[in-house]
């Protein structure tokens, strides 16, 4: 069947639950015919129309992809036009490339963070992560410290959902229907400061405990069995969780005097969501790997890609060393051609400029939220926002008739119905996170605030 805007609703969800397995969903809920999918169906600026014609506020960006929203399509159109008449597909294998990957790959060394000088493509976030850990025990091999099998990540995070990369993700529910991890992960404290005790208030006395505990834990599973530690600028589960002061600079430090590789994930976080290209950037990271994907064609085209510093191509690329991995995709021409000209689009529209300018009325917005009952934290930056939320029981958890009723059902319903189109979590720490596209004007935040308050002051009174 061809979808068209011709194509009923009813139609498409029918079809959609008959023969689409949907990603992280409890697919048998969405009923024989599919009452329970939304069908988007076009996009344009900031909103997407489902089937029906309802028009919504992206307010994720897709999923953290949409960077310039939906109305640069004849651009994108152009660059992808003009790739597939000159050349459809080529490999990055065996010695052999494209014009496009190589012109994209120098692009992407002028403007990553500091001492990052080569990129090795995939199709996204999962394998770009996959290939730091590869890249990373490749490293240590050459070094001749073979030893170096085992990763550090954080409590909370999220990474990927492959065999690899759920390795690396703290959460049971998506790690423990698949046995035991492929790579032996040992997890430490996010940068989370809600809840803290308030002898830790103090960034710099936060981060001398966050580095401790991390030094600790290095000390305790020996120095040269470590690998790499990954971590997120700003990290996306638990709720845009931002680091303290001097955070990324003890991470840094305390690689050098182990030996690991640091590993910044910026699937997320890169191409101006934090005002940056790079959220690193922001908070002073020089990692020796960074993950990226989703921004980097703003959800034109599929691509990720693991950028690599000098000192450790240096190591990989000696001579006779072969680097045993690669994926059929990586580089494609057209994911490619459309990366350059989302760089040259964001560039050329001031993109990072507008969250710059604009992230200080947002976060004044969103910290308004905090003088709501359920309201017990609102964290984030740039254009990248959590509320923590609170409930009924006397340790500001949620009964399971309160998370039923709220978190499941009134939340979620109330924004859609007003239009608004975000995210809300029902796990330990349940959450509402925005992640609007970047072309996002003041009064279009304003609007996602009002919506948010509006929700949130009707489910205080429900508590």
């Amino acid at each position: 069947m061809t979808t068209s805007t011709r194509t009923p609703a009813g139609e498409l969800s029918a079809t959609a639950a008959r023969h689409l397995l949907l990603n992280m969903t409890p697919n048998g809920s969405l009923g024989p015919d599919g009452e329970n999918l939304l069908v988007v169906q076009r996009g344009e600026g900031p909103y997407v129309d489902d089937a029906d014609g309802r028009r919504y506020i992206d307010g994720l960006s897709g999923l953290y992809c949409c960077q310039l929203g939906y109305s640069y399509g004849p651009e994108f159109a152009e660059a992808a036009e003009r790739q597939l008449r000159e050349l459809c597909y080529s490999p990055l294998w065996t010695s052999s490339a494209h014009p496009t990957a190589i012109e994209l790959a120098e692009r992407l060394s002028r403007i990553a963070p500091v001492d990052i000088e080569h990129t090795f493509f995939a199709g996204g976030g999962a394998e770009a992560v996959e290939t730091a850990w590869k890249i990373a025990r490749r490293y240590h091999a050459l070094r001749g410290e073979p030893g170096r099998v085992k990763a550090i990540s954080r409590r909370g995070a999220y990474h990927g959902l492959t065999i690899g990369t759920l390795s690396l993700t703290d959460d049971p529910g998506l790690t423990e229907p698949y046995g035991r991890p492929a790579i032996d992960t040992r997890f430490v404290s996010n940068t989370n400061r809600f809840g803290l005790a308030p002898e830790l208030a103090d960034d710099d006395l936060y981060t001398a405990h966050l580095l401790a505990e991390l030094e600790a834990e290095i000390l305790a599973e020996g120095p040269e069995t470590i690998a790499m530690l990954i971590a997120e600028p700003v990290q996306n589960r638990g709720g845009c969780i931002t680091p303290p002061t001097g955070y990324w600079q003890g991470l840094r430090a305390l690689a050098d005097r182990y030996g690991f590789l640091l590993v910044a994930d910026e699937v997320i976080t890169a191409f101006g969501r934090l005002g940056e290209w790079f959220g690193g950037d922001r908070y002073g990271a020089r990692p020796d790997l960074v993950t990226v994907a989703k921004g980097i064609t703003s959800g034109y085209a599929p691509m990720g890609a693991t950028l690599v510093s000098g000192r450790v191509v240096e190591v990989i690329n000696q001579p006779g060393a072969v680097l045993n991995h690669g994926y059929t995709f990586a580089g494609h021409p057209l994911s490619a051609a459309i990366a350059l000209r989302n760089l040259e689009i964001m560039e050329r529209d001031r993109i990072l400029d507008n969250v710059r300018d604009l992230q200080d009325h947002l976060a004044a917005r969103m910290n308004t939220l905090m003088d709501l009952p359920i309201v017990g934290d609102v964290r984030g930056t740039g254009f990248f926002y959590s509320c923590e939320l609170v409930g009924d029981l006397d340790d500001g958890g949620f009964s399971d008739s309160a998370r039923a009723d709220l978190i499941a059902d009134l939340i979620p319903r109330r924004m859609r119905e007003a239009g608004l189109l975000a995210r809300v979590y029902n796990r330990s720490a349940p959450l509402v996170q925005i992640a609007p596209p970047l072309i996002s004007d003041r009064a279009l935040l304003d609007t996602i605030a009002d919506i948010l308050a509006q929700t949130l002051a009707e489910a205080s009174a429900r508590i």
